[in-house]
């Protein structure tokens, strides 16, 4: 055996222990957030979170979500996708986690669109147009509220309600049980009580699918 082939040899064989050790690795983080989320389930969901589809719904997903999130945003459609391809299948709850700077004031706002009825309609605005009040990971909450201009929403009203003390009690129960779950960053799911294994668009579909089929 010469050296070039020994070399090669030698290459392919890091190369595969790389392969499985990084595989060993993930699929252990997977098991730890699999046992971390079943002895955290009361931390999963509250009777206060926005919720989304069938309350009775066999399949429940939990996002733990940031407005000024970048990816939330780009999660967002495909969730409602996944939703709107089994409907009545699926319900979706949301906790609010603002991991960026600037973000919990835009959560607030958030919170007190509930008030009003128009919850729903101020998170696919507020993430549709996020490009326009979010600069280097930091919201802007002077400029949300163009985006926000067409909703019907009273502005008064929703400034003096996003200072409410049970806002801030929601905000800080959402971040308490966002830490018990380990959840460190946006968007995170849960279905079924389930982490997914790894991040991803397929992972969370797996996961969805599974629990359908689960649930027949």
């Amino acid at each position: 055996m010469n050296r070039k082939t020994l070399f090669i040899g030698s290459a392919v064989l890091l190369v595969a222990v790389f392969i499985v050790g990084a595989f060993y690795y993930q699929n252990k983080l997977g098991k730890q957030a699999e046992e971390l989320a079943a002895r955290n389930q009361a931390h999963l969901s509250r009777v206060y979170s926005p919720t989304f589809g069938n309350p009775q719904a066999k399949v429940h997903i939990v996002e733990f979500l940031d407005p000024a999130c970048g990816t939330c945003a780009q999660f967002y459609p495909e969730v409602k996708r996944i939703m709107a391809a089994n409907p009545d299948q699926i319900r979706l709850s949301v906790r609010h986690v603002p991991f960026h700077n600037g973000s919990e004031a835009v959560v607030r706002v958030l919170e007190a669109s509930r008030l009003q009825g128009k919850y729903a309609e101020t998170l696919h605005a507020l993430l549709a147009s996020q490009s326009s009040w979010v600069f280097n990971h930091t919201a802007q909450l002077d400029r949300i509220w163009g985006p926000l201009g067409g909703l019907g929403l009273d502005f008064e009203k929703l400034r003096a309600d996003m200072n409410a003390p049970e806002i801030a009690q929601h905000i800080t129960q959402d971040l308490a049980d966002a830490s018990a779950l380990g959840v460190t960053a946006t968007p995170e799911f849960f279905v079924n009580g389930k982490p997914m294994p790894s991040f991803g668009l397929r992972q969370l579909e797996d996961l969805v699918k599974d629990a359908l089929s689960a649930s027949y």
